[in-house]
């Protein structure tokens, strides 16, 4: 199923979310930056500077700070193909473009929807 990040009405890009963690509920997947990414971009950049290593332990806690709060300002809303809105706890771009290639880049949402866990059929996954 095909996932869109949209900032406000903005379409940031798309993901299909292929990976699974229902026990958690976390999806996440190759992230597809549309037009509107490089408004949010240099936010998510942030992350990818203060921990260089994806998995990594951060190296620089002013800018993983500096993340977060700006972050947690965005008006950031996940959505189904056919346009709903998922109810979603945190997202996260990880943004390594600049240090791994045009494909390193993946989006990571926590998502407490239950409705969600219902219509994607893998609420058992892991």
């Amino acid at each position: 199923m095909r996932h869109i990040l949209k900032l406000n009405d903005v379409i940031l890009g798309h993901s299909q979310l292929e990976e699974v963690d229902a026990l958690d509920r976390r999806v996440w997947g190759q992230f597809h930056p549309g037009f509107g990414y490089e408004l949010v971009q240099p936010i998510f950049r942030l992350f990818s500077e203060a921990t260089p290593m994806p998995g990594g332990e951060p190296r620089d806690e002013i800018k993983l700070a500096r993340y977060f709060a700006a972050r947690d300002k965005l008006p950031l809303r996940l959505e189904d193909d056919r346009g709903r809105a998922i109810k979603t706890a945190a997202i996260h771009i990880a943004d390594y473009t600049l240090e791994r290639g045009p494909d390193a880049i993946s989006l990571d949402v926590l998502v407490p929807d239950e409705e969600y866990w219902e219509v994607r059929g893998d609420a058992g996954t892991r």
